[in-house]
């Protein structure tokens, strides 16, 4: 869960009182989670549950340390809150299990518990910039801007540190309506080439929140120009110039972005306002927000590669300051589908408020991750019920059908393609990915008639596509039809997508159908380096090796095969050719006949 504790304290007590209440809470809970959990297990969310030791083992100080290490290691970090909590708890004066527990906390969105051992953090005096970003965000909250200044202002160190309270501090003097000392803060931070976006970006919103609408078209400007490809810099661009009287430009800049992110809902709703000629208000006006700003930023530029911890942390601070922040919560959620724990990654992707702009974006979101928990039936009604609310969004018809055809639902997913393919008002080139999913269902019910006229519809839609050329060729050759024009497909997809071990095992598949054993090896050699644990493309290898007279290494990639747990239809013909081997008559003579027959 992410604010709901704080957000409950803050309705039912006036002033910051809800705060003292909120921390005196927690000190029981650090105390007592085991029996509050037993008590109550209905009643409390997934966050909330305690995971950690089992109330019928005993708790030591180095077992909870350690199951702690291991949940972190594994990214379970509600589980390694829980743990370190519980190793706190047995050692209190320890500062390192102390920031563990509360970093830990913070990132798995358990707020109450985080504002509490950042306070103790504070009161022990240590330097920590996460804690001063959560205490200051709580003063802020509360309506102290000038303690939220002060607390944002502690000396820190790190790129990171200093850019993210830097610029929360400027919004903090924005909020005491001291706007150019606001500038003049963010403007002062130095630190590396990659601040220039952040600092700008903000400045140019501060400006324009304060009416400044000409240095605001400054600011953006300079920030454009550092990082052009950034969403939310293009979108308060074209905002900013629209604001400033110069409309068409800023359609330009929408419509030159969208030939690369065709259709962002963000942008799509910023392109109608303006074009409709509707009034442009500031992104940003609270200060709240403002700071929640960065925090994404940050937070979602740190979130790959071993930051996902402190990424999660910025976000879920964001998401506590502003919990309509929706691209913290489709980042967050982001986050968790990258771990593969969908059931965490459903529940922030909820919190996208029901008006936001990527509504829908997370609503499929949604549905996917309850297919990645192999929960098909909620993930079919999950999306059947966004299609039916838009039935010609395409996206939700795109993912429904390939939800379905993940489970081999071939002719269920044809039909909803086909739902998709008979609303379209006219086929646009970007259409072709209903063709060709709907291709490869009819191929998988051996309609090849129907199956071949959808990929080259596709085809035509999409020229030059390495996923249809190789989908097409590789069927074409595995039914031994028309060979010559499959491989020339093959070739292509290949020179377009060198890499790509399937692609390259069609191309040694399709050398191999046409009895050009030796470079079929070579390819399908190639493939295998490419995709190792792939059963199908270590089994043709092996029928390419029998065919060269590679008997043992044949048999060695079969069994291979065979050990990567190949489809039930696959498998008793890879165990045969591991007992018998391969016929001796080349297999390529049907193939090469009916090839002469269709002139190639």
């Amino acid at each position: 869960m992410t604010d709901t504790p704080s957000a409950f304290f803050r309705t039912c007590l006036p002033g910051g009182k809800w705060r003292q209440a909120a921390l005196a809470s927690v000190a029981f809970m650090a105390l007592s989670a085991p029996a509050l959990a037993e008590a109550n297990p209905g009643e409390l969310t997934a966050a909330e549950q305690y995971q950690g030791t089992p109330p019928d083992l005993p708790i030591t100080l180095s077992g909870s340390y350690l199951s702690g290490r291991i949940a972190d290691f594994n990214n379970d970090f509600a589980a390694a809150a829980a743990f370190f909590q519980e190793a706190l708890n047995a050692d209190s004066s320890n500062d390192q299990l102390l920031e563990r527990t509360f970093r830990l906390k913070l990132a798995n969105g358990e707020l109450v518990e985080a504002i509490h051992y950042a306070q103790v953090i504070a009161d022990r005096g240590k330097d920590n910039f996460l804690s001063n970003l959560v205490l200051g965000s709580e003063s802020l909250l509360a309506g102290d801007y000038a303690e939220a200044e002060r607390l944002y202002g502690l000396p820190v160190s790190g790129p990171l540190a200093d850019l993210s309270t830097g610029i929360s501090r400027g919004w903090a003097l924005y909020g005491t309506g001291k706007v150019e000392d606001a500038l003049k803060q963010i403007n002062g931070l130095t630190g590396p080439e990659w601040f220039e976006p952040f600092k700008r970006s903000h400045m140019a919103m501060i400006a324009f929140a304060a009416g400044q609408n000409e240095a605001a078209l400054e600011h953006i400007n300079a920030a454009f120009k550092a990082d052009g490809g950034a969403i939310r810099i293009v979108n308060a661009y074209a905002r900013i110039l629209a604001a400033n009287g110069q409309k068409d430009e800023a359609l330009k800049v929408l419509d030159e972005y969208n030939k690369l992110m065709n259709g962002h809902p963000l942008l799509t709703d910023t392109r109608d306002k303006i074009a409709g000629n509707a009034p442009i208000p500031p992104l940003i006006v609270d200060p709240a927000e403002g700071i929640a700003e960065i925090l994404f930023g940050i937070g979602s530029a740190i979130g790959r590669d071993g930051g996902e911890e402190l990424s999660m942390a910025y976000l879920r601070l964001a998401l506590h300051l502003d919990p309509n922040a929706e691209f913290a919560a489709v980042a967050l959620g982001g986050i968790y589908e990258r771990l593969e724990q969908p059931a965490k990654a459903i529940e922030v992707l909820s919190l996208v408020p029901a008006d936001g702009t990527l509504k829908r974006d997370a609503e499929v979101q949604i549905g996917l991750n309850y297919n990645a928990l192999e929960q098909l039936d909620q993930a079919r009604e999950h999306l059947r019920a966004l299609i039916s609310e838009d039935p010609k969004d395409v996206e939700a018809i795109l993912t429904l059908g390939n939800v379905l055809r993940s489970h081999e639902k071939f002719e269920e997913a044809e039909k909803v393609y086909s739902e998709g393919i008979d609303g379209l008002a006219e086929v646009k080139p970007e259409d072709w990915l209903l063709f060709y999913f709907r291709g490869i269902c009819l191929e998988r019910q051996k309609k090849w008639e129907a199956s071949e006229a959808d990929l080259r519809k596709a085809l035509e839609l999409n020229p030059d596509q390495p996923l249809v050329l190789n989908y097409l060729g590789y069927s074409l050759v595995d039914q031994g039809l028309k060979l010559d024009e499959a491989l020339g497909m093959i070739q292509k997809a290949v020179e377009l997508r060198p890499n790509d071990g399937y692609i390259v095992d069609s191309l040694g598949w399709v050398y191999y159908r046409l009895g050009r054993f030796e470079e079929a090896v070579k390819e399908l050699e190639r493939a295998v380096q490419l995709r190792p644990a792939d059963p199908v493309i270590n089994d043709h290898l092996g029928d390419a090796y029998w065919k060269v007279g590679r008997r043992l290494e044949a048999r060695f990639q079969w069994n291979h095969a065979r050990d990567l747990e190949p489809t039930e239809e696959e498998l008793p013909k890879i165990l045969d050719k591991i007992a018998n081997g391969l016929p001796e008559t080349p297999a390529t003579d049907a193939a090469k006949a009916d090839s002469d027959k269709n002139g190639g």
